[in-house]
């Protein structure tokens, strides 16, 4: 059996929706998985992933056991446009990847929300991995275990632009900078904050999108992490952004706005102000999530 598996970039927490927040990007990794009768030969990716601790080989791995499918062997090529360590999204679609293609070897056993239980035994959190599986804007939760997600629509003018940079910053170091604590207040802030931007982002309130995007649990311990974070930030702003927040874990900058020709003015203000190759990307937003061809 062959088959190919799209998967789009995501972006997660979106200000205030730590670890719950997600949507789908239409920047995207292919991978083509082929059975075999036995062995492991992966194309497409640096030498060092070419085995079984390839993050796509774990999760088609483990997705066949959970099925009670027998591994026989597999030829897997990988074409990566998705930035790695970036905040993109780059390590759930991989996984995403996996968990499709062996669900597909298996008959397709599992659901979409089986499979993003699966997954989230490699990832943690579904807040990418929900976006990759259902496309769109999407918010989810996790009880004893099990998660369900809920996908919103987002006004037809909002888009979402992203910077992203020349360096990687790795999701570990991102979590060692947040503290083990939190307090009322600032939990309360964002709960309240989440639930008010889902709907602004829905309706299209512009002044209740750029208020209720602040954050107060992650992105105060990770803004220093990121090179030339303020700079990037207050150009966003002077261009009329209508709110930036971190992209994930980040280094990548994420910027909400209305206007067609806001990317183009802030590549022109990074590449004369920054040092630390900014990219300015305005990918539009995905809304099928991933998608896969049997040939």
């Amino acid at each position: 059996m062959k088959c190919v598996v799209r998967v789009p970039a995501t972006t997660a927490n979106l200000g205030p929706g730590f670890d719950s927040f997600g949507c789908a990007l239409g920047i995207y990794n292919t991978y083509t998985f082929e059975t075999i009768p036995s062995g492991l030969e992966i194309t497409g990716c640096p030498k060092k992933y070419r085995n079984e601790k390839n993050l796509t080989v774990r999760a088609y791995l483990m997705t066949l056991e959970a099925a009670g499918v027998p591994f026989e062997g597999l030829r897997m090529d990988m074409e990566a446009n998705i930035p790695l360590s970036r905040g993109l999204g780059s390590s759930a679609a991989m996984i995403v990847a996996g968990v499709v293609a062996a669900n597909a070897v298996a008959g397709y056993p599992f659901d979409d929300r089986k499979m993003l239980e699966l997954a989230m035994r490699l990832e943690g959190h579904p807040d990418n991995l929900a976006p990759a599986f259902y496309g769109g804007l999407t918010a989810s939760m996790v009880e004893e275990g099990l998660p369900d997600t809920v996908r919103f629509e987002m006004a037809k003018d909002l888009r979402f632009v992203v910077c992203v940079p020349e360096f990687e910053l790795s999701t570990s170091v991102a979590r060692k900078a947040l503290p083990a604590k939190t307090t009322y207040a600032d939990a309360v802030y964002n709960l309240s904050h989440g639930a008010v931007l889902l709907k602004a982002l829905e309706t299209g309130n512009k002044p209740v999108i750029t208020r209720a995007l602040r954050d107060r649990l992650h992105q105060p311990y990770r803004e220093s992490l990121i090179a030339e974070y303020d700079i990037v930030r207050a150009a966003a702003l002077e261009e009329g952004a209508l709110g930036v927040c971190i992209s994930g874990a980040g280094p990548t900058v994420l910027a909400l706005t209305d206007n067609l020709t806001f990317s183009l003015r802030l590549a022109s203000r990074l590449a004369k102000e920054t040092s630390r190759g900014w990219r300015v990307l305005a990918p539009e937003i995905d809304r099928e999530g991933y998608v896969i061809t049997e040939i």
